[in-house]
């Protein structure tokens, strides 16, 4: 029984650590965000002597951070919502029918997971160059849904293939219709892997910078990693400026995961058991 506590007490000691470990990146980000550029070189691992508060509402001025975080509000939740109608819808039918061409499919999005994102931006540039999409929100909402929906699709496919087919043809056989047995019953069933989905493409869309930088060029359409690249030119960077930006930037992340914790670790326990 001693050596059972003993390694109980160990064990608790290496997760202590591995999550101060973890965190130790959003506690320096949160010390930092409140220095001078002085003390940000100077005591770069301590706490600062003189807490600057103004920071954040600098940073805030500086940048534009309430106009970023609203294009970034709108493009991301824009996107989300595309993502999880179309690859909830399109899991359905790939997951619960049977049809010639659904090898195909399957196929062709496992292909669209395999592309690399970023080797898209030139054609992509000539491409909504010529359809007019630069410059719009429509040129980060269509490219994050196109790339997000073959993950969506196969998380959210795997996750419905657990579901018993029984409880679909009592459903039908009650007089309810595909479309009712998809949004009444498979999308509340889903929901784990549904949220899953949601918050990785939350965090990628949130925080993609190379897609806003080659396709949005006015001002008035920037994002938020968009607007931290304001401190930083090419002879010095403001840290003290980037580091209070990054807080305000981070924080809505944090807040996403924290309300949908659960619903995320459901639906990744779920899939390692009965996947």
């Amino acid at each position: 029984m001693k050596i059972r506590g003993w390694l109980h007490g160990m064990k608790n000691v290496l997760l202590s650590i591995y999550a101060l470990v973890t965190l130790y990146p959003l506690i320096w980000l949160f010390i930092s965000a409140f220095k001078s550029n002085e003390e940000f070189y100077s005591r770069p691992f301590l706490l600062p002597t003189v807490w600057k508060w103004d920071n954040l509402v600098r940073a805030w001025k500086v940048s534009g951070m309430g106009l970023s975080l609203w294009n970034s509000t709108l493009v991301t939740v824009a996107s989300l919502i595309l993502t999880l109608v179309i690859g909830a819808l399109a899991a359905y039918i790939l997951s619960r029918f049977e049809f010639k061409l659904k090898p195909f499919f399957m196929g062709l999005f496992l292909l669209g997971m395999l592309i690399p994102i970023h080797s898209t931006l030139v054609p992509l540039f000539i491409l909504m160059k010529k359809i007019g999409l630069l410059n719009t929100y429509g040129a980060l909402i269509f490219p994050y849904t196109a790339f997000e929906l073959p993950l969506a699709i196969f998380v959210i496919a795997a996750y419905l293939v657990t579901i018993p087919k029984e409880i679909e043809e009592a459903a039908l056989i009650d007089g309810t219709g595909y479309w009712g047995i998809f949004f009444r019953m498979m999308m509340p069933l889903s929901m784990p892997a549904i949220a899953t989905v949601g918050i990785l493409g939350f965090l990628r869309f949130w925080n993609d910078f190379a897609f806003a930088l080659v396709f949005i060029s006015k001002p008035a359409l920037k994002t938020v990693p968009l607007s931290l690249s304001a401190f930083a030119t090419g002879y010095m960077t403001d840290y003290e400026l980037t580091m209070a930006a990054l807080l305000i930037a981070v924080l809505p992340t944090i807040i996403v995961f924290l309300l949908f914790q659960e619903q995320i670790m459901k639906g990744m326990t779920a899939g390692a058991v009965k996947g």
